[in-house]
């Protein structure tokens, strides 16, 4: 389920709030006046020795989606006992509840208490109280809003209480500006909001302005995420952003990773071990891993082959072991970006470009575990290809993993058939799968071996419907 919220203006409605929550009585208020506190749930906050996260919401609207957080309190809970939520905005609601996303959160399971802070000065981040409540929490949600009072608190004692949650095995995320505070390069909008057409035409405008050094997630480096991204059409300013970044240094090893969230209800939930599931409709990867050919002041961007991932309901993204396959390129000159630049074929034999690795094609008959291909020992970055001639065939790839190792396998599929792709344990069972609707959706699936020892695995694709020679091409990687 996912409960759209009333957005929050840039304008502070701070007197009127503070007097309806004098009258009702649920609010209490620190020494400065431009805080208000209003908490939800138990008055007590949980004590615990350990949590198990960290764990990740990206939303691409400021709405709380249920099923991703849901995801997130379960996963930082270990699905036992409950835990306390912090919800940071930068100004009021404009109608409705003052509360609006901790009236989500608490009626979630697994939820002790919802303490939403509202903060209208950067001083705010400083406040006694404030700090308590995020360091005795185990999430701490951005709202909807505007990122550049969010990045404002870069500095104050809410930077570190923040960092703090995570680093205690908690978790951070947000929507619309919540989303853009929690990448580790921030799109601040501080001077003006950025448009496609504006950026791309000057990746340099006054509009493109960055704040460096808030927040740096585990497995999550080098990232520029952007909101409400195929509903206002961000794709653009996007690869602008990207473009910028490896130009002026702000991202490491000459690359730059934009993430855009759709609205309505898209976000991605990102585990401890860096694997982004996505809830809801859409969502993109965005790669740049070259300096452009034009990025300079005043000029229009020339950028080519921009690597994009594009991800709906139930795919996933790896950011530990960044997937080097299943990406379509779009290339953007003298300011004009390629046409369809939201859907793709995703490229084949890609797993084998950049720094080495290698391709293996399936050898039939490899439709059976005892035949199957076994790629173990083949240097990585690894990509696995073959085609599914038939309604029954099955192809079967074999590799070893250590206790603690995990696989994870993207796997581009032809738009001739509807492929299925399993991870199955050396007994035939299933440790996991990926079984997305529709022919040439792609799969998606990673498993972790927790046994001891060293354990004999097989990737298993087969077609759910249709068949034919176009080959499907697969990304394993063992980290």
């Amino acid at each position: 389920m996912t409960v759209h919220m009333p957005s929050r203006p840039l304008t502070s409605l701070l007197v009127i709030m503070a007097a309806a929550a004098a009258t009702l009585g649920v609010s209490s208020h620190p020494a400065q006046a431009s805080a208000d506190r209003v908490r939800l749930g138990s008055a007590s906050d949980v004590s615990r020795p350990s949590w198990s996260g960290p764990a990740f919401t990206m939303n691409g609207d400021g709405a709380v989606v249920a099923a991703s957080m849901t995801k997130a309190i379960n996963a930082i809970r270990a699905n036992t006992g409950s835990l306390d939520v912090v919800v940071l905005a930068g100004s009021a609601p404009s109608s409705g509840s003052e509360t609006p996303e901790c009236d989500t959160i608490t009626d979630l399971g697994g939820v002790n208490s919802c303490t939403t802070w509202t903060l209208t000065a950067a001083s705010d981040g400083n406040n006694t109280q404030l700090n308590t409540d995020i360091r005795n929490a185990e999430f701490v949600y951005f709202a909807g809003g505007d990122q550049c009072r969010y990045a404002a608190w870069k500095g104050t004692a809410l930077q570190a209480s923040v960092q703090s949650v995570v680093a205690k095995g908690g978790g951070s995320g947000g929507g619309s500006a919540g989303l853009h505070i929690n990448s580790s390069l921030v799109y601040d909008a501080c001077r003006a909001s950025a448009t496609s057409a504006g950026a791309l035409s000057n990746p340099y405008d006054k509009s493109v302005t960055f704040t460096t050094g808030m927040f740096n997630w585990p497995d999550y480096g080098d990232t520029i995420n952007d909101s409400h991204f195929v509903a206002r059409d961000r794709m653009g300013r996007t690869m602008a952003f990207v473009a910028r970044a490896i130009k002026d240094g702000l991202t490491s090893q000459g690359k730059a990773w934009g993430v855009g969230v759709d609205e309505g209800g898209s976000s991605l939930f990102i585990d401890k071990n860096g694997l982004a599931t996505l809830s809801g409709g859409n969502a993109y990867v965005v790669l740049g891993d070259h300096q452009p050919e034009q990025a300079t002041a005043g000029k229009p961007l020339t950028y080519s082959d921009f690597k994009i991932w594009h991800l709906t309901a139930g795919q996933t993204f790896d950011f530990k072991d960044r997937p080097t396959c299943g990406y379509y390129k779009r290339s953007v000159t003298n300011g004009v970006a390629q046409s369809n630049l939201y859907n793709g074929t995703p490229e084949t034999g890609c797993g084998s470009q950049g720094g080495g690795g290698s391709t293996v094609q399936e050898s039939e008959p490899n439709d059976s575990r005892s035949a199957a291909d076994d790629v173990s020992g083949r240097a990585r970055p690894l990509t696995v290809t073959g085609a599914l001639t038939s309604t029954s065939d099955r192809d079967y790839f074999s590799f070893t993993l250590a206790s603690g190792q995990r696989a994870t396998t993207t796997c581009a599929v032809p738009d001739a058939y509807d492929a299925d792709v399993y991870l199955l344990d050396s007994s035939g069972g299933t440790a996991a799968r990926s079984v997305n609707n529709g022919r040439g959706v792609d799969e998606a699936v990673s498993y972790t071996r927790t046994a001891s020892g060293s354990g004999t695995y097989y990737l298993e694709l087969e077609s759910y419907s249709g068949s034919g020679s176009a080959a499907y091409s697969c990304g394993l990687a063992l980290s």
